[in-house]
C-alpha cells in the first residue's frame, strides 16, 4: 500500500577528530545524535569553503552524494545524508574502521616485504566488483546511468580490520544524467598516474577508463611501485598515450605470468581491447583459486593484524578468540537434506 506522508527530522553530528584533509573536503569521524540518547558513529566529508562558494564545484559535490547513496553494495562505501550546516555542505557516510590501500601499499613498501600475492588479487578483484556494479547500475526506470568513477587509486580504497575491501570517493564521477564540467572545456579530473590515453587526452571517457586505472593500481600492488611517473601533463601525455606499452616482463619479472598478462590487458591503450571489471574480477579470483590460495576476508583481516599490531582494531572478535572461551560445538547428529 503506498503511502505520501513525510517526516520532518532535525540530524545532528557532533565532530570527534579529523581523519583526512583532502584538495576538495576535509573528513571527520562525528557522531550521529538522536532521540533518546541515541548515537551512531559515522564519517562527515565537509567541503572547503572556496570549493562550497564556487557552483561548478559545489555542484560536483552534490553530485557525488546524490549518486553514490543509491550505489548500495559491500564493496563501495555508503553515503546517508547530504546536508548544509553554517553554508558549508557536508555528506554523511559509512565510517570506515581501517586504513586505505596507498597505506598498505606504503607500508610493505617501507620494509621491503612484497604483498603476498593472494592478498593483492583479493583486493583487486573486490574493486573490481565495486567498478562492476557501478558500471551497469540502472535507475528506478531500468535505464544505465553508465557511471564512470575517473578516479581508480590506491588511496580510494579502504579496506577495513575485519577484512573487507570498499571504494570510495566518487567525487568526479560521472553519470548519464549528470553535467560533467570536463565535456565542455579542457579540464583533468583525477590523478595523472591512473588515468587512461584517452583521459589523459581530455577525449570522452566510458567505464573502460577505470579498467585502465584498475591495470595501474594491479601493477602497484604486485610491485610496490608506481607504473607511470610523469606529474606534468606534457609528460604524463609521452609516456601514456605517445610511449610504447610498459614491457612487464622487465617491470615485473618474478609476477606470475597470468598476472602480467591481465595487467597488460587492462593498461591496453586502445579502450575496446580492455577486458571488463566483471571479467578481470573474475580472472583474479580463478587465479587465486587455482595457486589453491583463494582470497577472503579472513585472510586479509589476519594480514593486516599481522602488519599492524598496534593500530590494528577490529569490530568483532576472532573465532580464535571465541574458540579460546567458549569452546568449539558441533552438533551431536545430522539432519537430512
Amino acid at each position: 500500500m503506498a503511502v505520501d506522508k513525510e517526516l520532518e527530522i532535525t540530524s545532528r553530528f557532533r565532530l570527534v577528530r579529523e581523519v583526512a584533509r583532502g584538495g576538495m573536503a576535509t573528513v571527520y569521524e562525528a557522531e550521529q545524535l538522536g532521540s533518546a540518547g541515541f548515537s551512531k558513529r559515522m564519517a562527515v566529508k565537509i567541503i572547503h569553503d572556496r570549493f562550497g562558494q564556487h557552483p561548478e564545484w559545489r555542484q560536483l559535490f552534490i553530485d557525488e552524494a546524490k549518486l553514490s547513496a543509491n550505489l548500495v553494495h559491500g564493496n563501495i562505501v555508503q553515503i546517508y545524508h547530504l546536508g548544509e550546516s553554517d553554508q558549508a555542505l557536508f555528506i554523511a557516510m559509512e565510517l570506515i574502521k581501517g586504513l586505505t590501500l596507498r597505506t598498505l601499499i606504503n607500508t610493505h613498501r617501507a620494509r621491503r616485504i612484497p604483498l603476498p600475492a593472494d592478498v593483492a588479487a583479493y583486493c583487486a578483484s573486490r574493486v573490481c566488483r565495486a567498478l562492476d556494479f557501478a558500471h551497469h547500475f540502472v535507475d528506478d526506470s531500468g535505464h544505465r546511468l553508465d557511471i564512470v568513477h575517473r578516479d581508480v587509486s590506491p588511496g580510494n580504497v579502504m579496506l577495513t580490520w575485519d577484512g573487507h575491501v570498499k571504494l570510495g570517493d566518487f567525487g568526479i564521477a560521472k553519470a548519464r544524467t549528470m553535467v560533467d564540467p570536463s565535456a565542455t572545456r579542457p579540464l583533468l579530473l583525477g590523478k595523472k598516474h591512473y588515468m587512461s590515453p584517452e583521459q589523459l587526452m581530455g577525449r570522452p571517457v566510458d567505464s573502460r577508463t577505470d579498467i585502465f586505472a584498475m591495470g595501474v593500481v594491479l601493477f602497484e600492488l604486485f610491485a610496490l611501485r608506481s607504473l607511470f611517473t610523469e606529474d606534468e601533463t606534457m609528460a604524463a601525455i609521452d609516456e601514456v598515450v605517445l610511449g610504447p606499452s610498459p614491457d612487464l616482463s622487465l617491470r615485473l619479472p618474478d609476477a606470475d605470468p597470468m598476472i602480467q598478462e591481465l595487467i597488460a590487458a587492462a593498461i591496453r591503450k586502445e579502450p575496446q581491447e580492455r577486458p571488463n571489471a566483471q571479467a578481470l574480477g573474475r580472472a583474479l579470483d580463478a587465479w587465486c583459486a587455482d595457486r589453491g590460495t583463494p582470497g577472503s576476508p579472513e585472510r586479509l583481516q589476519a594480514h593486516l593484524a599481522e602488519l599492524f599490531p598496534e593500530s590494528y582494531r577490529p569490530p568483532t572478535r576472532s573465532t580464535q578468540e571465541v574458540r579460546a572461551e567458549f569452546g568449539s560445538w558441533t552438533p551431536t547428529r545430522s539432519h537430512p537434506a
